[in-house]
């Protein structure tokens, strides 16, 4: 008879095994709780008119009519709300930046195409949306800018009189002698890079529903988002609440990548209404609205150029960034977050003795840009990776020779980048050499040889990058912003029946935390992972909290778990001591007990649990400590996550459609929780690169309406898109780090647009092209093709 399976609850080692998500039981079978899902008895339902002009000023709003409309119980224009909240303002402390107010709804002016302007409040969403067309708004149409190198001109129509320009924020960086870098180079590559703007496009649209208590003059808010303390701190800001009367819960959310991660005017709005009615108020967006008016990704123009000795030696990188960052500048993160970042992170991986890059962030009439899967990295790691290709090619090396000559090698770490960032440690070159291996990088340069030979245009792509990962409090999320993004707190209690509760100030949005803490907690602690719950999302359950975001839940609230663990683990010992007579030395805990090492004298957490809770007289009363431990951990300054991308892809010379062949990723994420998660981010973070790289575009036209708000017109990828996705984990020591994580969630947004961009521009080298601007979507390649051949025609 066969050996019974081992159970993988039982076993050690719960860090790094392929443990099942918790989460999917409810997930799957329909019982989670959206925000959408929570439906207050006596709920006044909302809907919102939009700006259908880009810039203008509002001249008269009639509401008369949808006023009177059946089911109608209100219609709320700026003013109305003018005493209720104070508007949304992202401050930050760095030089050169200018906030601006965001209210509920636009006062005066209207600045993008989707912006709130009226709210409806009706029995029913039916007709609040038929009372919108009832509405009647007249606008006086204001010049404008669509286009960021227009926008900062010294001359161009100003988005916001109050500011003396549309340049919201710009800065300059700078190391070494960049003049006698390139004065003394042997070679210079330049070029000009463009990424589109994006949707986060989540699964989930936003919704907020907001619960007014009269009695307590206490607020509940239920929303989509992967921030809720940054929601709370700023609704008690903007309500003039204090923070323990406002609750911001999101149970469970169906995707952000960036989307939710922002303070949005429409959460501002319901909460205001909800006071003001003094009755639950409930708003769900479409599918046009979220692609309109949730804060959109990166709009980046990058003209840079690397200087190289004859050997191919980096001796300096020049850059210049000018970033459309929409409207206003988004809460809290700013406008500088994406644009800085982009600057911050240009040199990636590579040794850069001398770096002068300046951004500068202009306002358009579009939708605000916010944080995004990657946060100026895939611009980084585009332009960057394109320029090391473009530099193998000029002094004739293969691209991984290239690499290989100039990434920071492990002797050289802690490395300060020519922006000031520093990369603790991390796999660079043994990223690079494992994609080369486990990607088949010498067997895909044959089969690209015998493609060219039968006139096939088939390409290969690296791109090597690195990130910074649970950031600590010495460097805010986004440059100069006053919040601390940098700590996160574990609250973890064993209660009388021995079971195990912890709570964060995290919030999943589809990470798998509740899992992959729960193994955090079991391996340190010694229980058992079925006996503990993992609480997360809601603002009552920690002090202080921000959300999940920057690639930070694992390193730093795995870190807080990691600390409360030990601590409870210590209490637990050092109370079996006394229960047992035994030494603590001498105890054992794991699997849910503390043994007494070489005996069976034993005990479960529970008699432990109900002999200091319960039983009376068991440990005397000076010994007595109870089996809870709240822990704060603050990395400082984060930790370096890095990865080498191989792609392989074809296009189709008929239809200019493109293929992705192959794949391999490389990575160093530390210490891996749970390698099925991690699997799972990768290949999902690949298959949003693909779609940024060949696919995803926001487009607004001349008149600033935007064209692609719907998913007919807003392309992402498909499951045909994607090739199965090779990955090879490398799990590097990590120094001075509590539990040797690392982030890893956004990786694949950041080095596959670079990757892809790469092999288009080897499979279309032999035309003469390089695809330095992307989406590479059919029609850009065409236009590049037919360029090409008319040059060689000498048309």
């Amino acid at each position: 008879m066969a050996a019974a399976a081992p159970d993988p609850l039982l076993r050690p080692g719960l860090i790094g095994a392929r443990l099942p998500r918790v989460e999917d039981a409810r997930l799957l079978t329909g019982r989670g709780t959206y925000a959408d899902d929570v439906r207050p008895r006596d709920a006044a339902h909302v809907a919102i008119r939009r700006s259908d002009h880009p810039h203008a000023r509002i001249v008269s709003i009639d509401t008369a009519a949808a006023a009177a409309a059946p089911g109608v119980i209100g219609v709320y224009v700026g003013e109305d709300l003018a005493a209720q909240v104070r508007p949304l303002r992202a401050t930050s402390r760095m030089a050169g930046y200018h906030a601006t107010e965001m209210w509920p709804l636009a006062r005066g002016v209207v600045r993008y195409v989707g912006e709130p302007v009226v709210a409806v409040l009706a029995e029913d969403r039916y007709a609040a949306e038929d009372a919108l067309e009832l509405i009647d708004i007249a606008y006086e149409p204001l010049p404008a800018a669509m286009h960021a190198p227009e926008a900062a001109a010294a001359d161009a129509p100003r988005l916001h009189d109050a500011l003396p320009g549309n340049v919201l924020a710009a800065r300059r960086f700078g190391r070494g002698d960049i003049d006698a870098a390139f004065a003394g180079a042997h070679a210079v590559v330049e070029a000009s890079f463009r990424l589109h703007r994006k949707a986060p496009l989540a699964i989930e649209p936003r919704c907020a529903v907001a619960e007014w208590d009269h009695g307590r003059r206490a607020l509940d808010l239920h929303v989509a988002t992967n921030i809720p303390g940054v929601v709370r701190d700023a609704l008690a800001d903007c309500l003039d609440m204090p923070g323990n009367r406002l609750r911001v819960i999101a149970a469970d959310v169906g995707g952000s990548f960036g989307g939710k991660g922002s303070v949005y005017q429409e959460e501002l709005l319901v909460a205001a209404l909800s006071r003001l009615l003094r009755r639950p108020v409930k708003w769900t967006s479409d599918r046009l609205e979220d692609l309109a008016s949730t804060s959109q990704a990166f709009d980046e123009r990058i003209e840079a150029s690397l200087a190289l000795d004859a050997d191919g030696t980096i001796r300096g990188l020049r850059a210049e960034v000018l970033s459309d960052v929409g409207a206003y500048s988004i809460y809290p993160w700013t406008a500088a977050l994406e644009p800085v970042q982009v600057v911050s992170f240009l040199p990636g991986p590579y040794r850069v003795p001398a770096y002068a890059a300046g951004v500068r962030a202009v306002a358009t009439p579009k939708a605000p840009t916010g944080p995004y899967r990657g946060v100026g990295r895939p611009a980084a790691a585009f332009a960057m990776e394109r320029l090391i290709d473009m530099a193998a090619a000029r002094v004739g090396l293969d691209p991984a020779e290239m690499r290989r000559r100039n990434l920071v090698r492990a002797e050289e770490f802690p490395y300060r980048t020519g922006s000031g960032l520093i990369w603790d440690r991390s796999g660079f070159m043994e990223t690079l050499e494992a994609a080369l291996r486990d990607g088949g990088y010498a067997a895909l340069r044959a089969r690209q040889a015998e493609a060219r030979a039968a006139g096939r245009w088939f390409g290969i792509g690296l791109a090597s990058y690195v990130e910074l990962t649970g950031i600590g409090s010495r460097i805010s999320a986004a440059p100069g912003m006053p919040i601390n993004t940098g700590m996160e707190t574990a609250s973890l209690r064993i209660d009388v029946t021995g079971a195990i509760t912890a709570a964060f100030g995290i919030a999943s949005h589809g990470q798998g935390l509740e899992t992959t803490l729960a193994q955090v907690i079991a391996e340190e602690l010694g229980a058992r992972i079925d006996t503990i719950e993992v609480l997360q999302g809601d603002t009552a359950l920690v002090a202080s909290s921000t959300g999940s975001y920057a690639s930070r839940s694992a390193v730093i609230a795995g870190g807080a778990a990691t600390l409360a663990a030990r601590e409870v683990r210590a209490k637990l010992k050092r109370a079996a001591s006394l229960l047992m007579e035994a030494d603590e030395a001498d105890l054992e805990v794991a699997d849910g007990t503390v043994r007494v090492a070489g005996t069976d004298r034993v005990m479960t957490f529970r008699d432990i649990a109900r002999a200091i809770y319960a039983d009376m007289g068991r440990i005397p009363h000076d010994r007595r400590e109870d089996l809870i431990s709240t822990q704060t951990y603050d990395p400082y300054l984060g930790t370096a996550a890095s990865a080498t991308h191989l792609a392989a892809v074809e296009v189709d010379p008929g239809t200019y459609a493109v293929r992705v062949l192959a794949y391999h990723v490389a990575e160093d994420c530390g210490r891996i929780i749970n390698p099925l998660i991690v699997d799972g981010q990768v290949q999902g973070a690949v298959a949003q690169g693909i779609g940024a790289a060949l696919l995803e575009e926001v487009t607004y036209d001349a008149a600033g309406q935007i064209v692609t708000a719907s998913l007919a017109d807003y392309l992402a990828p498909t499951a045909p898109c994607v090739p199965p996705i090779g990955i090879t984990h490398l799990e590097l020591d990590l120094p001075d780090n509590v539990g040797g994580f690392r982030g890893m969630g956004e990786g694949g947004t950041i080095g596959a647009p670079a990757a892809i961009a790469n092999a288009l521009s080897d499979a279309l080298s032999p035309l003469g092209i390089a695809v330095d601007e992307l989406p590479a979507t059919p029609e850009r390649l065409f236009r590049l093709v037919r360029a090409a051949q008319r040059k060689d025609d000498g048309a």
